[in-house]
């Protein structure tokens, strides 16, 4: 159980609403519905109202330091089978880039790599204590897009699993004293866009994965216990949807 599902959940019954095409980029198809993942007829384009709305606020905020600029919802809510679906769909390409057969694995080998699995993936719990963060429809995955309709550099890809994918990785990068004067560039301008959507999204209310620059919640046990961490009350108003 990782530290923030003992955060108890009072459900509020809220909604899930559709996000909107605009203001909002939403990639068609769907990231994982092009993997196959099975939403059935539930569209991942929704959320809570309350969390929408906050969305909605980053936006402006948004607009303020980079008009024109879009927010691009990469994942939104996501329903238990999808959460298993993808869940192995990384474990399966944990497995091809370790060159490892998933029967010739020890008890060992198959615990490390579904760690890594688990550094950006919540476990599939239908347990309505330990949701996972996605399944309650407060937690959006997102970037940033700019005015001609391009991605903005953030330095590595929404679900990466490496090192990459910290917060902080590229700021930390840039301190490096043997960095290629190139290399440093780069890494600024990762980390100066990594930083402006962190912003944007605060200034919404909205706290942060530890560990993923692009996940962000509201209402939820991770952001309840992000808010406790920093000595402010808060609780977890969202759980498990469906």
């Amino acid at each position: 159980m990782k530290p923030y599902q003992s955060i108890p959940i009072q459900e509020c019954g809220e909604p899930l609403v559709p996000i909107p095409p605009q203001p909002f980029y939403l990639p068609t198809p769907h990231p994982y519905l092009r993997l196959g993942a099975p939403y059935g007829d539930v569209s991942p384009y929704r959320l809570r109202q309350g969390v929408l709305d906050k969305l909605h606020q980053a936006h402006l905020a948004l607009q303020q330091q980079q008009p024109g600029w879009q927010i691009y919802v990469f994942d939104a809510y996501r329903p238990i089978a999808v959460q298993q679906f993808m869940v192995e769909h990384t474990f399966a390409e944990v497995l091809q880039r370790e060159g490892c057969q998933r029967e010739a694995l020890t008890p060992a080998q198959a615990d490390h790599l579904w760690q890594q699995v688990y550094q950006i993936w919540a476990q599939p719990s239908y347990d309505r204590n330990t949701p996972p963060p996605h399944s309650t429809g407060a937690a959006v995955d997102l970037t940033l897009m700019d005015a001609e309709g391009q991605l903005v550099w953030m330095g590595s890809e929404i679900d990466e699993l490496s090192e990459r994918s910290h917060p902080h990785y590229f700021a930390n990068l840039a301190q490096a004293a043997d960095l290629d004067p190139q290399m440093r560039l780069s890494a600024t301008q990762a980390d100066r866009h990594r930083t402006l959507l962190y912003q944007i999204m605060g200034e919404a209310g909205f706290n942060r994965h530890p560990g993923e620059w692009w996940h962000f919640s509201w209402g939820d046990q991770m952001w309840a216990w992000l808010e406790q961490s920093q000595g402010r009350p808060a609780i977890a108003r969202y759980g498990r949807v469906i």
